[in-house]
């Protein structure tokens, strides 16, 4: 072994170097993948406040969610070479592939006899569309695994049926049956009403409180 890698020249050298441990990383970033281990650092979801005290939030607020409605991950489906920065092109995996296969495919060159320079670009053309291919893929697993989140938005302006008695204003929360994206579920939910809805009554979402249905009752 020692005499094999006394025998590479200074440019084999620092492409093993590159080479050998990129794969490697890259081989346990693939099991950890199928393994369903995290989520190989995907990155983090800065939208997701479920952790911070916001304090107390006025309920007479303007409710907002109602005129903007704006999904970024919708903006761009990488397919446009204008949107490449929404394939988020620079992560930990997409970095690794790029050095794995520009390692590999520099060293092949370079030993089947292309010059050193030539070898090395036609390794950094491989691994950008190594880099690009996986870039891709974490966009495609990431709106598939997105396409099936309940969005409780999307219950605005449905209509439902009232599992468990629903109280007065102020007094408590009851809970409605509906179907949102073609799931039928169970929620809680709460009105500005007078008087309680009864179960079996027939109601409409126009509001959200959090994860609590704001409804009305249908005439």
């Amino acid at each position: 072994m020692s005499e094999w890698w006394d025998g590479l020249d200074s440019i084999l050298k620092v492409l093993y170097c590159i080479a050998v441990p990129s794969s490697l990383i890259l081989i346990i970033q693939t099991i950890i993948s199928l393994c369903g281990i995290g989520d190989g650092g995907s990155g983090i979801e800065v939208s997701d406040t479920s952790g911070l005290d916001m304090g107390d939030i006025p309920d007479d607020l303007p409710d907002m969610s109602a005129d903007v409605d704006t999904d970024i991950s919708d903006m761009s489906d990488g397919g446009n070479p204008a949107d490449v920065g929404a394939l988020r092109l620079f992560t930990l995996q997409t970095v690794i592939a790029f050095l794995t296969v520009f390692s590999w495919v520099s060293i092949i060159s370079y030993g089947g006899g292309t010059p050193a320079f030539a070898a090395m670009l036609i390794g950094a053309a491989f691994g950008a569309a190594a880099m690009f291919g996986v870039a891709k893929i974490m966009s495609l697993s990431k709106k598939l695994s997105e396409s099936g989140t309940i969005e409780l938005k999307n219950a605005l302006g449905e209509h439902g049926t009232v599992y468990l008695t629903i109280p007065p204003a102020g007094s408590g929360e009851g809970k409605v049956t509906l179907t949102i994206q073609g799931r039928f579920m169970e929620l809680p939910a709460v009105q500005d009403g007078r008087e309680p809805l009864k179960t079996g009554a027939s109601v409409r979402i126009i509001d959200l409180r959090g994860d609590t249905l704001v409804i009305e009752k249908e005439d």
